[in-house]
Formats: structure tokens, sequence, C-alpha cells
């Protein structure tokens, strides 16, 4: 270890003791999340990350940069022992087994994030310190952006997310989640250099980057991005069913959940949209169609609106392409097709050889296809437009981003019963809430069995639904005019920011190598 690096951690770092910190390390990141919410332990957690593999070898911080994946998803993922189990009717030890396989799957995300941040650390003693503090937040975001798309992506609570509701918050409008995470690791990686450095210029430059960008967050509270539009707030009711999965697919039980659906719906008539959540008639849109064309009717003399998320399929002249959608019906307008698909709930992975092996791989509606790219926003009878978006797509910021461009509401619909009882449901209305953050829209989330939510543009809960019963959630939104600088241009210039400070570090650190191989 470099002299540059001052504090004598070998003792506690070395061996097994190591591994076990970054696994513990991981594990306790997602309680700074939904529903705990304590995020100053998603940073402590952080750091965590940075001394466990800053203090040894490239192939040891990629092993404890697996192991603190394995207990970040492993505790903030366990969901999906759950629906493998509940839903996917496998046994107890094979659910485990199952959810265990994929843990350790995905969290080779962060054995790549701890080789990429250990790759681009100098060795060289003066510049050592440097790269770390720099190197490590552009290391951060470049590795959540590469989980967001590899093998069809899995953005699901990144560093960000934790600390939305304290004053770095306000920095979402601007920068984005990606820009949350970036503040988030910076302060981590000052806290370290503060202790490590023997500089006084360094130790108040370390100060400056953990401190400011928290002060800034304050100015940036009182900053007025988005404005309501001159017009009436928009009446809505959500409608909360509360059908058991177990039952969802039963044809014996379909007339009972259409009849819930029915009777709630004119119950509500009163306002001007409702909303039915994610595939919440289990029968395709063109085979219900007839049977709801009284309703429509009814709905459109009274010049009310109805959204719901419901099952499709298109001809492609071989046979059908079928769809996860969200259908516009008596004065709304409109069918969008489901862009960011799940794997194994909506689609399986080298099906030839999955499909039939366990039930898991048999649920139902899992042979959904793509939805197409840029397809046009729903529509309301006074022509507001609504960027739709079906249930996992809410946690990808930059498709947000873009179809929230030319829409007034953001709206997601769910069906969160695949998760029971644990931590999914909350961690998923945290970065819907997110998402309204970001773009100053209202956002409103309807679901099968909670958690419903609407949600204003500073991404605070407005009305918000038990979970477990069926009710309905009332409330009003309001189109807002204007655009925030994050739904201009997305996540781009976070990224390229992180990007360009990762190349200017690895080029410096190689100009340094070889200016070292010269001299020797």
């Amino acid at each position: 270890m470099s002299r540059s690096v001052g504090l004598q951690l070998p003792c506690l770092l070395e061996g097994r003791c190591g591994h076990l910190i970054a696994l513990f390390s991981g594990a306790i990141t997602p309680l700074g999340f939904a529903p705990l919410e304590f995020w100053p332990l998603s940073l402590i957690a952080a750091l965590g990350f940075l001394i466990t593999t800053v203090f040894c070898n490239l192939k040891t911080a990629i092993l404890r940069g697996w192991l603190f994946g394995i207990g970040f998803f492993g505790v903030g993922a366990s969901w999906v022992y759950v629906s493998i189990n509940q839903f996917g009717q496998a046994s107890v030890a094979l659910a485990a087994f199952l959810t265990f396989i994929f843990v350790c799957g995905i969290a080779l995300f962060f054995a790549i994030h701890a080789a990429l941040f250990r790759t681009i650390v100098s060795t060289n003693k003066n510049s050592r310190l440097g790269s770390i503090w720099l190197g490590f937040p552009a290391a951060w975001v470049l590795s959540e952006w590469f989980r967001s798309w590899f093998l069809t992506g899995f953005p699901w609570i990144y560093l960000g997310y934790a600390p939305m509701d304290s004053w770095l918050g306000a920095w979402a409008p601007i920068t984005g989640v990606y820009g949350l995470s970036f503040w988030s690791a910076l302060t981590v990686s000052s806290a370290f250099v503060l202790v490590q450095t023997r500089s006084n210029a360094f130790r108040i430059a370390a100060c400056g980057t953990m401190v400011l960008p928290w002060l800034a967050g304050i100015t940036l509270s009182t900053t007025t991005w988005v404005k309501p539009a001159e017009q009436p707030p928009l009446r809505i009711a959500m409608i909360q069913g509360n059908i058991p999965q177990n039952l969802k697919w039963n044809p014996g039980y379909r007339q009972q959940i259409i009849d819930t659906y029915l009777k709630a719906t004119l119950q509500n008539i009163d306002q001007q949209l409702i909303i039915w959540p994610e595939t919440a008639i289990p029968l395709l849109l063109d085979r219900i169609r007839p049977s709801l064309e009284p309703l429509e009717q009814r709905l459109a003399q009274a010049e009310v609106g109805l959204i719901t998320g419901i099952p499709s399929r298109e001809s492609d002249g071989e046979g059908y392409r079928y769809f996860n959608s969200i259908v516009g019906l008596a004065t709304a307008q409109g069918i969008y097709h489901k862009q960011r698909l799940v794997p194994f709930g909506e689609y399986v992975p080298l099906e030839s050889m999955l499909r039939g092996l366990i039930r898991f791989f048999d649920l139902p509606m899992s042979s959904f296809s793509l939805g197409p790219a840029n397809q046009p926003p729903l529509s309301l009878a006074n022509d507001q437009k609504i960027a739709a978006f079906v249930c996992y797509e809410i946690v990808y910021p930059d498709l947000v981003a873009k179809d929230a461009r030319n829409a007034d509401y953001l709206l997601t619909l769910s069906n969160d019963s695949w998760f029971g009882d644990s931590l999914a449901p909350h961690q998923h209305l945290q970065m819907a809430r997110m998402r309204a953050l970001e773009n100053g829209r209202f956002l409103v989330r309807g679901t099968n069995n909670g958690i419903s939510a609407i949600v204003d543009p500073k991404g605070r809960i407005v009305e918000q639904s038990p979970q477990f019963v069926a009710t309905v959630l009332r409330g009003e939104v309001l189109a807002m005019s204007g655009q925030t600088p994050f739904n201009r241009w997305g996540s781009t210039p976070v990224l390229l920011i992180c990007a360009l400070l990762a190349a200017a570090i690895l080029i410096q650190k190689r100009r340094q190598q070889s200016t070292q191989q010269q001299l020797t």
C-alpha cells in the first residue's frame, strides 16, 4: 500500500475478514431505500465497497465486488423468492436455490464494477488519491448505467434513490437518478480522501466536494422548473381490485373479476378518468371489447375516460404477437404496448430449453413481445396527453424522460401481487416517485393490490392506498407546463462526464506507467 494512503487498515481488511465486510456492506445497502429509507446507511455501505476493493489486488477486488453484490441483491431483490415459491409453485428448497443462483448471477455486475474501479485507480503515489476521489463516483455511475441495459437490464435500486428525500434530491430535475448516484458516491470518496490525505489543500478540496453538493441542494429546492398549465385539475379514480394472483388466470374466476371492476367503476362515474391496473381483465382485448361496449357507452355519455392494463394481440401475417398493453376506452384514446419485458415473468430466455422444465417457467402470460419504440401517448377528451408505462418500465429513467416530453401526466400500471408482502412494492413506488421528480410531472400509479398512489412533480406522495385491500383511490392531478433539464437532456450529460472522468484518469495512469517503464 502506498504511503500516500495514510490510514493503515490491512489487519481489518485482509483475507476473510475483508470478504465478510464486503458482503455485509452489500447487505445493508438496501436498508437505505424504501420502506426503511435510512439513506445514510447506504452511503456508509458504499464506503465499505470502496475500502474493501481499494486496499487489495485486482483479483481480490473483483471477488469482493461480487460478494458485495450478493449481499446487495440477496436483501434488495429477496422478493424474487416470493415470486418463485408462491406463484411459480416451486418448493421452498427449489425456490431458495433458484433465488440464490439469480442473486449470484446478477451480483456479477458489482464484480464488473469493482474491476472498472480498480482498473482506473492509479498506482502512482502522487495521483492515487486523486484517481480514487473522482474515479470512484465515475465508476459507480458507469456501472449502474451498464446494469441498466446489458442482457435486457436490471436498473433496480440505484444508489441515487436512497437520498432522494434529502437535500440532494433537488438535483434530480437536473441530473436524474444517475446524478444523485454520482453525488452520493463523491460524498463517500471525498470522506475517504479526507481521512487518508496528509495534504491540507487536498483536505480542503475534499471537504468542498463532500459538502457543497448537499448545500447546493438547499438552493435548488426553491427552483421552479415547471408550473401548472392553465387547465382545471383532472379528477381521477384508481380501482385497486386486490385480485388474488393465484385466482387471476382461473377462467372460473374471470366473471367475478370483471364484475369487481365494473361495479367500482360505476360507483365512481363522477370522476373524469377511471384507471384499472396492469392486466386488470385476464382476457385479450379483442375478446373482451364487445362485452365492455355497454360500459364504454355509459362512460362516454358521462364524459368519463377509462384506462386499463390488458393483454392484447396483433396479427403478423403468420399468427399473432401478444403484448402487455394499456388501452384508453370511452373518452380516453390510444393503446400502448410494453417495451421493457421482465425475464421469466413476461418472456422466457432460452425458451426452447426452459419452457416446461418447472412450473415457474410456465407462468401465465410469459410469452409477450416487445412493443415498438416511439409510440404515441394516450389522449383524453380535452386533448391532454398521458405517457403510459407498464410496471417495471417506470424504473428506466431515460425511457420515461423521452415519452414524458410530449405528455401532461405520467401513468404507470402495475401488478405487484407477484411480490407479496416484500420490499419490492415499496422500492417500486420509490423509483416511480423519482420519475415524477426528474420530469416535473404528476405521476399516477395504479396497482392491483397496492401501493397505488398519486405523486406530485416534486416526487411527494399526495394520495396513497393501503396494501392488500380492495379500494378506490380518488384524487386530482394538474397538467404541468415547462421542462426540467433532465426531461430535456436525459442522462446523457452525467454519463458523458463520468465517461470522460474515467477515461482521463485511465489515460493519466497509462502515461505514468509508460514513463516509469522508460525510467527503469
